[in-house]
């Protein structure tokens, strides 16, 4: 069973906020704070770098093939909350995510 960190606010960068997750692989999810709806999901060989890229240049970082989705978290930013699990590699990051998307869709599937 995946150990999860507590659900928090997301961070907003014209605040200074900082993401708190793992440096190494890992898994993250978001949700809208006020009706618990998944929003999106992903996982990275470096989570906390992965997740840099959920916003919108030039508050983010990073690459996305989906402006949509950065641009959801952006509009919703007082509402999107997130947790993170820490994984032992990517590929159990990979394989997490897979089956979480099965059992749980997103608004926004990776």
């Amino acid at each position: 069973m995946p150990e999860w960190t507590e659900w928090v606010p997301f961070p907003d960068p014209r605040r200074l906020g900082l993401i708190r997750a793992p440096f190494g692989p890992g898994i993250y999810e978001l949700r809208r704070a006020d009706t618990k709806e998944p929003v999106l999901r992903g996982q990275g060989g470096n989570c906390a770098s992965r997740m840099s890229s959920l916003l919108p240049r030039p508050l983010g970082t990073g690459t996305r093939n989906n402006e949509a989705k950065r641009a959801y978290v952006l509009a919703n930013l007082p509402l999107i909350e997130y947790r993170t699990c820490a994984c032992a590699s990517k590929e159990d990051a990979k394989a997490l995510e897979r089956r979480l998307n099965r059992e749980a869709p997103c608004l926004f599937p990776t």
